[in-house]
C-alpha cells in the first residue's frame, strides 16, 4: 500500500508544479487586470523587456512578492509560490510575440484632459516662476516643485511609471511636459501646481522635445518604431511618422532634440546609419533650410497641410545614438554606444567634417560648454572610462582628458561658476563627486557627501548660487551646496531623486546645462 500511495502522491505533486509554473496563467490571473492583457500597460506599466530594462529578474521578482509601497501595485507572495514568482519575472522579461499596431487612433484613445484642472492668470505662489526646480523622484515616481531660493516644496506629484529622458518646459516656463519609458507623457501646469493631461505617445519611448515656438513636442519612442508629434496645447496628435531609412530598413529612434535656430527636431536613430531632421516652421523655405540641399527632403506619409513636418535624412557615415550640439546648433557631435569614436555632422551641409577622440563610450547627451581662453570647450563623461574628454569646438581636437575615480553620468555648472560637478556613477567610487576648475581644467575637489551612496546629477539654481545633487537611493535625499563655498546648507529628504531642472537654465540654454 505504501509504494502506490508514493508514485500517486509523486504523480500529483508533479502536476502540481507543472500548474504552478505556467506564468501566462499567472500573469491573467494576477497581472493583466492593470497591466493589460497583452502586457502593454493599463493603470500599470507596461511589463515588456524594453520598460523594465533596468529591473534584473530578482528585482522584478522582489516587486511581484512585495508590492510597490505608496503605490497601487499590491505583494502576490500570499498568492504565489517562490517557483512561480520566479517564473512570471522571467516571463516579464520575455519580448512580445507580436507589436500591436499605436498609431493616431490608438494614441488618441488613451488621452485623458483632467476635468478638475483650471487655469489660473498668475502663480498660486509668491516664489520666482523663473527659479522653480523640479525634482524626480524615481523611488515611487514622483516630482517635487521646489522654490529655488528658500528650497521649499510647492507641491509633489505623481507622474506616470519610470520617467525618462528629462522633463521639458515650454517657452514661458509655466508648463512641464514629462515622458515616461512606456510611452506617457504628462502636462503638469506650475502655476496651479495641477495635472493637465496625460496621452500615450509610444508603448516604450526614449525621450521628448520642445519645439522653440513652445506648439509642438516630439516624442521618440523605441516600441513601436514611430516619431510622434503631439499638440501642446491639448496633447493631440498632430502627426505620427513611421521611421524607416532611406533603404526601407524600420529603426528606433534613440533621441529627439530641439535646434531652435533652425525651427527642427533632430533625431538620432538606433538601427540606420541617418540622421533625421524634422521643420516644424509655420513656412519653411526647405532649400535654405535644408543647406541649399532641397533634393534631401521628403514628407513621409499623409501630411495635413496645417501640420506639415517635412523630413530631411541625412546619411552618416556610423551609426549614431548620443548628441550634442554647439550654441548655433549648425554641427551635431555623435557617437554609437560601440564607444570607440565619434564625428562631426555639419547640418547645413548635411555632412561629417571631423572625427572626434572619444573612446571609452562618452554620454554626449550629459555634455557641457564653457568658455575657456579663446575658445569654446565641450566636456563630456564617459559610461565605460574613467575619464573626461575636454573638446575645442572650433578645432574639433581633444583639449585635455581629465582622469577620474570611475566611470561618470552626468556634468553640470553654471555661467556664474567657475566649477564644473561631475559625478561617478558607476563602480565603487560612485558615492564621489568631482569639482574640476574650469580655468586650469584641474579636479579641485573630491567630494564624499555619503560614503556609500549614490551621488549625481547637478542643477543649479538660476542665478549658479546654490547647486542641487542627489542622494540617488531609495531613502535618499536632495543636498542643497553653497556652490562657491563648496558647502551643504541644507538638505531635502526625497525617494531615489535623479534629475533636477531648473525653469530658467532650461528654457534660457544655460551653456552649464545639457539640452
Amino acid at each position: 500500500m505504501i509504494r502506490p500511495l508514493f508514485f500517486a502522491l509523486a504523480a500529483t505533486l508533479s502536476l502540481t508544479s507543472t500548474v504552478q509554473a505556467d506564468p501566462r496563467a499567472d500573469y491573467v490571473d494576477f497581472c493583466a487586470d492593470c497591466h493589460d492583457a497583452n502586457r502593454l500597460g493599463g493603470t500599470g506599466p507596461a511589463l515588456i523587456p524594453q520598460t523594465l530594462k533596468r529591473m534584473r529578474g530578482p528585482k522584478v521578482a522582489a516587486v511581484i512578492r512585495d508590492g510597490r509601497v505608496t503605490t497601487q501595485m499590491p505583494g502576490f507572495s500570499d498568492d504565489l509560490t517562490e517557483d512561480r514568482i520566479a517564473a512570471l519575472a522571467d516571463y516579464l522579461k520575455t519580448p512580445l510575440e507580436a507589436v500591436p499596431p499605436w498609431g493616431t487612433e490608438q494614441i488618441m484613445a488613451s488621452r485623458v484632459m483632467d476635468d478638475d484642472y483650471d487655469s489660473v492668470d498668475a502663480p498660486v505662489w509668491a516664489s520666482d516662476p523663473m527659479n522653480i526646480t523640479l525634482a524626480v523622484e524615481t523611488g515611487d515616481h514622483s516630482v517635487s516643485v521646489l522654490d529655488g531660493d528658500t528650497f521649499e516644496v510647492l507641491d509633489r506629484f505623481a507622474t506616470p511609471f519610470a520617467v525618462h529622458g528629462g522633463p521639458k518646459f515650454d517657452p514661458t516656463g509655466r508648463f512641464v511636459f514629462i515622458m515616461s519609458r512606456d510611452g506617457w507623457v504628462q502636462k503638469y501646469d506650475i502655476w496651479a501646481l495641477k495635472q493637465v493631461g496625460r496621452v500615450r505617445a509610444g508603448l516604450n519611448s526614449r525621450n521628448i522635445a520642445m519645439s522653440g515656438d513652445g506648439k509642438w513636442l516630439a516624442v521618440a519612442n523605441y516600441l513601436p518604431n514611430t516619431l510622434t508629434i503631439l499638440s501642446t496645447e491639448d496633447l493631440s496628435v498632430a502627426e505620427v511618422h513611421d521611421v524607416k531609412g532611406k533603404d526601407g530598413t524600420p529603426s528606433r529612434v534613440s533621441a529627439v532634440y530641439q535646434a531652435p535656430p533652425r525651427e527642427s527636431f533632430v533625431l538620432a536613430l538606433k538601427d540606420v546609419p541617418e540622421i533625421w531632421e524634422v521643420s516644424y516652421s509655420e513656412t519653411p523655405n526647405l532649400a535654405i533650410f535644408a543647406g541649399g540641399l532641397a533634393h534631401d527632403w521628403r514628407i513621409e506619409g499623409p501630411v495635413a497641410q496645417d501640420t506639415a513636418f517635412p523630413i530631411r535624412k541625412i546619411t552618416t557615415p556610423d551609426y549614431l545614438d548620443d548628441f550634442f550640439f554647439d550654441q548655433s546648433y549648425e554641427h551635431v557631435m555623435g557617437a554609437s554606444r560601440k564607444g570607440t569614436d565619434g564625428l562631426v555632422v555639419d547640418l547645413v551641409i548635411g555632412q561629417k567634417v571631423a572625427d572626434l577622440e572619444l573612446a571609452g563610450m562618452p554620454h554626449l547627451g550629459s555634455g557641457i560648454t564653457w568658455k575657456y581662453k579663446d575658445t569654446t570647450v565641450m566636456a563630456t563623461p564617459h559610461l565605460k572610462e574613467a575619464v573626461i574628454s575636454v573638446i575645442d569646438m572650433q578645432t574639433w581636437e581633444t583639449v585635455k582628458t581629465i582622469p577620474t575615480e570611475g566611470p561618470g553620468f552626468f556634468m553640470r555648472s553654471h555661467e556664474n561658476s567657475k566649477y564644473v560637478w561631475a559625478d561617478v556613477f558607476f563602480g565603487p567610487n560612485r558615492d564621489v563627486m568631482h569639482i574640476i576648475d574650469k580655468e586650469t581644467l584641474e579636479i579641485v575637489k573630491s567630494m564624499r557627501p555619503v560614503p556609500g551612496a549614490t551621488v549625481a546629477h547637478v542643477e543649479f539654481t538660476k542665478d549658479g548660487s546654490h547647486a542641487l545633487v542627489s542622494v540617488w537611493e531609495d531613502e535618499g535625499e536632495v543636498l542643497i551646496y553653497n556652490a562657491e563655498t563648496l558647502e551643504i546648507v541644507k538638505r531635502l529628504p526625497m525617494r531615489k531623486p535623479s534629475g533636477k531642472y531648473n525653469v530658467w537654465n532650461k528654457i534660457t540654454f544655460s551653456e552649464g546645462t545639457s539640452h
